[in-house]
């Protein structure tokens, strides 16, 4: 597949899974109520380990949002041949073949997630043997002949009701007990932590309601699909419910950017307004929020944010459809439903939306990477996980030059990354700062960040064990702050070893008031000539007390050249007109809620 037909692949994307309901039934699947969950043991759960534990606690960096050749999408549309046990072992630093390519990542990951989509998980990965189930129904001799066009019939047959074989339901009972026994394999205790998870692929009339659910333990069930429901209410309960029998496990949202306005709607799924009893089952469920990856940011946008000079961040305007539909801005923004979680808790006494930041790649090759340097843009199988030929960088050039340059290849970020602070590399560790939030989002930069907020002294950073006594006198990001009096915000930003000096911290306020919901971004420090580290203190100077605020920090590098910058000089080639030559990486803490 060639890297201009963003467009196409994403028309097909949307239809495959718009042909899915009736693909789960003919495939003897059945939609409503999900049975009673059945754990999947793992053929040997990993062994455990003590490990030296810091109680300041450090950073750890990694992605929980990667497909593999599992996903029917990365194999079917995007050729993807990478397993979840390479996907693994490229993570934490092990060289592997990529395309009969030995390729290494650049700097390992701490922690990694697989997460391909639940919706028919390695069903058409059949097509690899001829006489399988799969490639002996009409189907699949449509998607054996390969390339987008054969693929979009195979889809419209689905559509109108052709089979996939019966074998589909042990198919995918197999492929998630492949997931299972990877990451058990695949995980070293103090070293590199792996998680077991899946996508929930919901996007109704192309608006993006994707979740990912991640596992604490060794064992999980068949996965909650939306075969079993495509509303959100009955995910979070299917997670009360493991919950209750002992499985920890919570949904993270992605790409609320193209949601059309529905990811933080004041609405529930049946159209009802949000109250109380929602807002504490979605605060139990979905702690967290993706709000920096492949196909964008959803911190905020130029609309919402008209003040905000860096409010128009990598922005991909479209919905997941096969034409360029622009999405709605309100409720598709993670500082938008900030406010909007203020305003609802004003009404019910709860705020739904208080969601920590985590980023991720969404990458379909296998291979996650986060670097401007490493990435090679989308298609071709790649997705990410290896640099295009120069032949394929002048395809995609020439295919910016002719259309809407926010339409093609050249729009897609990087990836992002996920920062916890923990106290070591384990699952219960690195899962306890997922669910307290205390976690960072970046663009693929390793900047560390990290604030606090309390009544903490002036003298604070003086001391040599102040991230201590912060814990002590104040709370970290992720948490609720009651406060007397304004208080006073501690942030420390290292920039990544190897990446541009740091330009500013900002403290990023949210707060609503008899007059509406209000945003101001502030200056805490600025480095015009660039700064290895920020330490700082800061404090609000328009606070008022017992008026409910949000603050998160965000962290700016000085400019650096975008990937497609780096492939254009590589290969010499003019880069398309109306496309950023720089970028600007960063990194945003979770927010600390104050009244």
């Amino acid at each position: 597949m060639t890297r201009g037909v963003r467009g196409m692949r994403k028309a097909l994307v949307a239809a495959a899974l718009a042909g899915l309901s009736a693909l789960a039934l003919s495939a003897g699947l059945t939609a409503g109520e999900p049975q009673k969950p059945v754990l999947t043991q793992s053929a040997a759960a990993p062994a455990r380990a003590d490990c030296a534990a810091n109680p300041d606690r450090q950073a750890f960096f990694g992605d929980l949002h990667l497909h593999t050749a599992l996903s029917f999408d990365a194999y079917t549309l995007m050729s993807s041949r990478v397993g979840p046990e390479d996907a693994y072992r490229f993570a934490r630093g092990e060289t592997i073949l990529y395309y009969g390519d030995p390729v290494r990542r650049r700097v390992p990951f701490d922690f990694l997630a697989v997460t391909d989509h639940a919706e028919n998980m390695g069903v058409f990965n059949q097509l690899e043997d001829p006489d399988s189930v799969l490639s002996q129904t009409e189907v699949g001799k449509m998607a054996r002949l390969g390339g987008t066009e054969n693929f979009f019939k195979a889809m419209a047959l689905m559509a109108r009701g052709a089979t996939i074989g019966d074998n589909a339901p042990a198919v995918i009972r197999a492929t998630w007990q492949r997931q299972v026994d990877a990451a058990n394999a695949h995980y070293r205790p103090c070293t590199f932590t792996t998680f077991i998870g899946y996508e929930w692929t919901v996007n109704p009339d192309n608006q993006n309601l994707h979740r990912n659910v991640i596992f604490r333990g060794d064992s999980a069930p068949l996965p909650f699909t939306r075969f079993d429901s495509d509303k959100v209410e009955a995910l979070w309960s299917w997670l009360a419910t493991l919950r209750g029998q002992g499985v920890e496990a919570l949904a993270i949202p992605h790409n609320a950017n193209v949601s059309n306005g529905l990811m933080y709607n004041m609405l529930k799924s049946d159209g009802s307004p949000v109250d109380a009893e929602w807002g504490r089952l979605r605060q139990a469920n979905e702690p967290l929020a993706e709000i920096v990856q492949n196909k964008g940011t959803s911190e905020t946008h130029p609309l919402l944010s008209p003040n905000d000079e860096f409010a128009g961040f990598e922005l991909s305007p479209w919905l997941l459809a096969g034409k360029p539909i622009r999405g709605k801005v309100p409720g598709s923004f993670w500082r938008d439903a900030l406010g909007r979680g203020l305003e609802v808790e004003r009404r019910t006494g709860v705020n739904p939306y208080k969601d920590g930041a985590v980023g991720a790649g969404d990458l379909h090759g296998g291979l996650s990477v986060s670097s401007e340097a490493d990435y090679g843009g989308v298609g071709r199988g790649h997705m990410g996980g290896g640099k295009p030929s120069a032949e394929a960088m002048l395809r995609i050039f020439a295919d910016a030059a002719k259309r809407d340059v926010q339409n093609t290849d050249v729009v897609a970020s990087s990836a992002g990354l996920t920062g916890v602070w923990a106290e070591a590399n384990t699952r219960d560790a690195i899962y306890a700062a997922l669910r307290r939030k205390e976690t960072f989002a970046t663009s693929g930069t390793r900047i560390r960040v990290r604030l606090f907020a309390g009544d903490l002294p002036a003298n604070l950073l003086a001391n040599r064990d102040w991230v201590r006594r912060a814990y002590a006198q104040g709370v970290p990001m992720g948490a609720d702050l009651q406060a007397r009096s304004a208080p006073v915000f501690a942030y420390e930003a290292l920039k990544d070893p190897d990446g541009q000096r740091l330009q500013r911290v900002q403290i990023v306020k949210v707060w609503i008031d008899d007059k509406g919901r209000h945003e101001q971004v502030y200056d805490a420090a600025v480095a015009p000539a660039g700064a290895v580290q920020f330490k700082g203190l800061w404090r609000d100077p328009s606070f008022r007390k017992g008026q409910a605020a949000v603050y998160y920090a965000r962290v700016i590098e000085l400019p650096s050249p975008r990937w497609t910058t780096l492939r254009a000089r590589e290969y010499k080639l003019k880069l398309p007109e109306g496309l950023p030559e720089t970028i600007q990486e960063r990194a945003w803490t979770s927010p600390i809620w104050v009244r």
